[in-house]
């Protein structure tokens, strides 16, 4: 994308425009504050988390006891080993695995390791790279090279011999790449001698649960990891990453080294959420996500972006879908990532909705994304007509907004 709908250009490592609200990472933790004092002063049982992911630490009671950098990894690093293979589709006699505090952890480890200044990287998914991965090859001085689908990564490939080259199957957009394009990646990467890193975020769980596609590293990648926040998973917020011994070893050592690696104390809870997983989630996270789609197609009609596990508002349509509703003419006094920011705002402000967009610094999109929905919070909520109706409200209170910038600033950053 060169600019969005309203000409604005991309800010660097983003895929979305920087506005004169929300100027920088700096800005975006002063508003993640400012949604803290709503949530205190609302009180967390009475905020409903929709955020698609699940930052929660599934420790048992009995766990708390021996929950020590050096005695909880004693007790549970074999079992956490072969959980973690099993889960993306390792075997004991080539694989390894290593946890870090998240999964831009094991991104970022994996290129400090793999990938050399002056190297190319290529990314490829079947829209954009996350953010996460463009960093990461900014920082170990390599040539990043980002691709959309197969045929543009067969014509990136053919002039260019990558170091590495980093699949996501997922991609940020929720696009799922087909099988037969991931297969035929892994090989055009491998003739020429690049190793496949996967960034299967989310991917790991759905592409198996979801459309029957091979796990991890049974797409005959060579370091693969996830993040154990994603659809279907418990928590906690870390990176799960597996592959071969020699390459895990390395990246694993890089990790400690760098401070990456997850708290060790922690490993009994991500054998606790690797024992509870199952497809079936998954599969009902899905089916209650598209339970609002159903509600606010109606109200949005071809605004509304539908993926076969999301629901989306693109920013561009937030900011016109606004101004169109205010009656705002001519340019925009905000970008859209900010009238995507104050979406999410409105919906925790007056409606108790804490929604995705909160959750990385910086967001890794502007668009607002309505995904995995936990059934039983939805139903607590008050199903999904409600939710509907809760969004389709606050894009009209933003298009009245507009006309008073300053009230906007205001409700992004507070006084």
């Amino acid at each position: 994308m060169t600019v969005d709908r309203f000409g604005n250009p991309p800010a660097p490592n983003l895929s979305y425009a920087r506005g004169n609200i929300l100027t920088s990472t700096e800005d975006d933790f002063t508003k993640l504050q400012l949604a803290w004092s709503l949530i205190r002063e609302k009180g967390p049982g009475n905020v409903f988390v929709l955020t698609g992911l699940d930052h929660k630490m599934p420790l048992a009671a009995e766990d708390l006891e021996f929950a020590d950098d050096e005695l909880g990894p004693a007790l549970s690093f074999e079992r956490l080993k072969a959980l973690t293979l099993d889960h993306l589709g390792g075997n004991a006699e080539r694989d390894d695995i290593a946890v870090f505090n998240r999964l831009t952890g094991a991104t970022m480890a994996t290129h400090l390791t793999l990938v050399k200044p002056g190297d190319v990287v290529i990314g490829v998914s079947e829209t954009h790279s996350h953010p996460s991965v463009l960093r990461a090859a900014a920082q170990a001085g390599a040539r990043f090279i980002d691709t959309a689908g197969l045929a543009a990564f067969r014509d990136a490939i053919a002039t260019e011999k990558p170091a590495l080259v980093v699949l996501t199957r997922l991609a940020v957009t929720y696009d799922l790449m087909p099988l037969d394009a991931i297969r035929a990646v892994v090989r055009l990467a491998h003739d020429k001698g690049a190793l496949v890193y996967v960034d299967d975020a989310g991917g790991a769980r759905v592409g198996p649960a979801a459309f029957e596609q091979p796990k991890t590293l049974e797409l005959g990648v060579d370091v693969g990891a996830t993040g154990l926040d994603k659809y279907g998973t418990q928590g906690p917020r870390f990176g799960l990453l597996a592959g071969r011994k020699d390459l895990v070893a390395r990246i694993r050592a890089k990790g400690f080294e760098f401070g990456m690696e997850a708290r060790q104390a922690l490993y009994p809870a991500v054998v606790r959420t690797l024992e509870g997983y199952t497809p079936e989630r998954v599969q009902a996270l899905i089916a209650a996500t598209k339970s609002i789609a159903a509600e606010l197609r109606p109200l949005l009609g071809n605004r509304l972006r539908e993926t076969p596990t999301t629901v989306q508002i693109p920013a561009d349509d937030i900011l016109e879908i606004a101004m169109e509703r205010g009656g705002i003419d001519g340019a925009p006094p905000i970008v859209p990532c900010e009238a995507s920011a104050a979406l999410s705002m409105l919906l925790l402000r007056d409606h108790n909705m804490l929604m995705v967009h909160f959750v990385a610094l910086p967001p890794g999109t502007a668009d607002l994304l309505i995904k995995f929905v936990p059934p039983e919070t939805l139903d607590r909520f008050g199903g999904p007509k409600k939710y509907a109706d809760a969004v389709n409200a606050s894009l009209s209170k933003i298009g009245r907004l507009l006309r008073e910038p300053e009230k906007l600033r205001r409700l992004l950053l507070g006084d």
